[in-house]
């Protein structure tokens, strides 16, 4: 497994971009998108279906990707134990249910 920054450079070195060249493809600045790259920034989330669209890839697995790398590294950043993701799933099912919408009873 890999960072999503370091997912964003394995992509685009397969594409044979340079920086310059994706970054004016999602709409970010070289700059950024080297610090992005390298683990010292983090993509907006609005530009993960730009990502996904201009690496021709699906959105949910790159959008998955996104969120993955972001609640790991603040797990880890906030010294969480692994049971947090655990934790987490079962919080995720639970949010899922209670916004499930409920068919209507009739009487």
């Amino acid at each position: 497994m890999i960072s999503f920054g370091k997912f964003i450079k394995t992509e685009r070195e397969k594409k044979g971009w340079s920086q310059t060249e994706l970054g004016a493809l999602i709409k970010v600045n070289t700059p950024l998108l080297s610090r992005i790259e390298n683990d010292k920034k983090t993509l907006a989330f609005d530009k993960v279906k730009l990502l996904a669209d201009t690496f021709e890839m699906d959105y949910q697995q790159v959008k998955d990707l996104y969120f993955a790398d972001k609640t790991a590294k603040a797990a880890y950043k906030y010294k969480c134990s692994e049971n947090v993701f655990t934790v987490a799933e079962k919080q995720f099912e639970y949010i899922k249910a209670a916004n499930s919408i409920q068919g209507k009873l009739k009487f």
